[in-house]
């Protein structure tokens, strides 16, 4: 007598619901770029969407509360001159953004706590490297300030934004580079490029320490890390079949699992969460989420259910799960672009009957805390993330966690050792006329105040100081009132030339003569007295 036992699991009975169309943002204009990104980035502060814009490249961020239908002048960030095309939220700053763009420059962006009251156009700092379009920003996981980039030039630079500057710089792949992604401590780095092959990296050195085949199809192809080491990647096959395969890093070349799912054209997005051991495949023109469970047990890779929708999806953003709402249950959320401007949210609950606290589907968490900074990972520290409970952070409200008050990024500029000499030293004189400002400033000596009462100079009171990018806006205020009133003064001076001009020039009116009739005075005569 044969019998089929059931796979225990807590998440067996995962279901997704999408909002209410109310509680989703609508009227969006979504990028039409054909690029292979999600265009949207999700952080438990803020919604950031790529968003088609005239004139250069801009994204859309809006605050969690700003739901409903989006006016058509909302304002951008907009400093790109070509079409934006990938864009990432700093894992240890909430209010930090990067994005990356057809005009080959990243640039970092500040958004203020509430979002942005009107277009913002000048970043924190520029990161020009490459030398083609930059379609991949990606943030390190437990390094302060460290960012990597990958552009149509198949190089991949890592940045301390912090300072501006290239701290690692890539040339590893003879093709375009589709994905990359950070393994759980920071230390490797998965990628995958258009020859077909997936690498595993050793950025810090700069070697290629694993290669193979990942996929037949010469459609385009992500690999991520799992938590415990293992490769996740997806692709498609010699017949143009969507699969996904688990490997080993040790044994790239022999897939523990392949899987063919359908026959569709669109690329798939893996979204993965650390906490559950969840994988989330989103295919670009898919009206379907399927999800996955990865266990120690075979087949490995063990299919859960698929939450269906009516509209296919161009883009998606998933939210960190200090952005989830524990209150009820929501172990991931969703955020779908569809074609007709809806941005849709997609909340997946495990159906539990307690209200309280749920230990086991809330394991601590990535907090928004960094490890280590750049120079120490540079220097090859190695550290685990730093992690968050979320009973003793997470609120009960919708929404779920609230992230603390916004952190300024200071970018301090050093010298590049990847620049050329003209550039050196136009950063070497930028540094001397910074220092001749600040000895300037030193040697400006308060005035003394005279107590009136006494006759004796009181003590001076030191005047306040102000943040060096406030001064220079002054400076800049007061040179302009300057020339406003210069030309002011000029074109007064001008005029009254010309009215003397002009009165040189008409000759006098004649007075009529007395025994003349005024033929004027009786046009303007009425009728009967003329």
């Amino acid at each position: 007598m044969s019998f089929r036992v059931v796979r225990s699991s807590k998440f067996r009975h995962v279901y997704g619901q999408a909002l209410k169309r109310e509680q989703c943002y609508d009227n969006i204009r979504v990028s039409k770029s054909s690029w292979d990104s999600t265009f949207c980035a999700v952080n438990p502060k803020f919604l950031a969407i790529i968003v088609e814009s005239a004139g250069g490249g801009a994204f859309i961020v809006l605050p969690h509360n700003k739901v409903g239908r989006i006016p058509a002048d909302h304002p951008l960030v907009g400093g790109h001159k070509g079409p934006v095309l990938d864009i990432a939220w700093c894992p240890h700053n909430d209010n930090v953004i990067a994005s990356g763009s057809e005009d080959c420059v990243v640039k970092v962006w500040q958004i203020p706590d509430g979002g942005i009251s009107r277009t913002l156009t000048e970043p924190v700092v520029d990161l020009v490297y490459h030398q083609r379009r930059v379609g991949l920003v990606l943030w390190h996981p437990i390094a302060q300030n460290v960012l990597l980039t990958a552009g149509s030039d198949n190089q991949i630079a890592i940045w301390n934004v912090g300072t501006g500057e290239v701290l690692l710089s890539l040339d590893c792949h003879p093709d375009l580079i589709y994905s990359a992604c950070w393994n759980w401590t920071g230390s490797k780095l998965v990628t995958t490029c258009r020859d077909k092959k997936i690498r595993i990296i050793d950025p810090r050195k700069g070697e290629v320490e694993s290669e193979a085949i990942a996929h037949e199809g010469s459609k385009a192809s992500r690999a991520i890390f799992l938590k415990h080491g293992l490769v996740f990647t997806t692709g498609f096959s010699r017949m143009s079949e969507r699969q996904y395969t688990l490997r080993t890093p040790d044994a790239l070349n022999e897939p523990i699992v392949t899987v063919e799912i359908d026959t569709s054209n669109g690329v798939m997005f893996p979204l993965y969460d650390p906490d559950t051991n969840l994988i989330y495949l989103c295919g670009k023109g898919d009206s379907v989420i399927r999800y996955f469970e990865v266990t120690p047990e075979p087949p490995f890779v063990h299919y859960i259910n698929t939450f269906q929708t009516p509209d296919p999806q161009r883009g998606i953003g998933m939210m960190p799960k200090r952005g989830c709402d524990v209150a009820t249950c929501e172990i991931a959320k969703f955020y779908r672009l569809n074609n007709s401007g809806l941005c849709q949210v997609v909340s997946m609950t495990v159906p539990r009957k307690s209200e309280l606290f749920q230990e086991d589907l809330y394991p601590d968490t990535l907090s928004d805390e960094a490890s280590l900074t750049a120079d120490e990972w540079l220097s090859g520290e190695d550290a685990e993330p730093c992690t968050m409970s979320l009973k003793e952070r997470a609120l009960v409200v919708q929404g779920g966690y609230v992230s603390g008050r916004a952190q300024q990024l200071t970018v301090t500029k050093r010298t590049n050792a990847l620049a050329t000499g003209k550039d050196r030293e136009k950063e070497k004189e930028r540094e001397r006329e910074r220092r001749r400002d600040e000895e300037d400033k030193d040697n400006r000596s308060p005035t003394p105040r005279v107590d009136s009462n006494a006759g004796t100079p009181a003590s001076a009171t030191p005047p306040p100081t102000l943040n060096p990018l406030v001064e220079k806006q002054l400076s800049d205020l007061a040179d302009e009132i300057r020339k406003l009133k210069s030309v002011v003064v000029k074109q007064e001076n001008r005029i009254r030339a010309l009215e003397a001009t002009v009165k040189s020039l008409i000759p006098p009116i004649p007075s009529p003569a007395p025994d003349q009739p005024d033929h004027n005075h009786e046009e303007n005569m009425a009728p009967d007295e003329v």
